[in-house]
C-alpha cells in the first residue's frame, strides 16, 4: 500500500504502511540516522520520514525497489566521490532495495549534515 494514500502520523505508521519489500530497510534507516544525529526530532515533512533540529537534516522513504534518501544537494556534491554507484538527482540518492544498505554512507553524510547544520547555526547566533 502507498503510505501517502494510509496518512501516517509517525515514522512507525510510515514504515508499517510502505512496500513490505522496504519495511526492513527503512527500520535500519531510521536506526542509522537517529544514531548519527542524536537528538534530532523525527517527523513527516511531504509525507515522508524527516530529522530535524530546527531545520531539517535529511528526509527518507520507502519504494517497491529503493529507498529514496534525501540529504540535500549539497551533501551530494561533498560525497559524489562515494555516490558512483547509485543513481542520484539534484537532492536526493537511491539505494535499491536488492542489495547491502549502505550504513556507513548514509553514517557520514548525516553527520555531514549535523555539522553543516551546527556550522550554519553558529555564524546566526554570534
Amino acid at each position: 500500500m502507498d503510505p501517502r494514500k494510509l496518512k501516517p502520523k509517525t515514522i512507525s505508521d510510515y514504515i508499517k504502511f510502505a512496500p513490505k519489500e522496504s519495511q526492513e530497510k527503512l527500520r535500519e534507516i531510521r536506526t542509522c540516522i537517529s544514531k548519527s544525529a542524536p537528538g534530532a526530532k523525527e517527523s513527516l515533512k511531504w509525507g515522508m520520514p524527516a530529522f530535524s533540529y530546527q531545520r531539517i537534516l535529511v528526509m527518507f522513504a520507502g519504494f517497491k525497489h529503493h529507498i529514496g534518501f534525501y540529504p540535500t544537494p549539497s551533501a551530494l556534491e561533498a560525497f559524489s566521490r562515494n555516490l558512483t554507484k547509485f543513481k542520484t538527482a539534484k537532492g536526493s540518492i537511491q539505494f535499491p532495495l536488492n542489495k547491502p544498505l549502505p550504513v556507513a554512507l548514509i553514517r557520514k553524510i548525516t553527520e555531514f549534515r549535523v555539522k553543516k547544520y551546527f556550522e550554519e547555526d553558529r555564524k546566526w547566533r554570534s
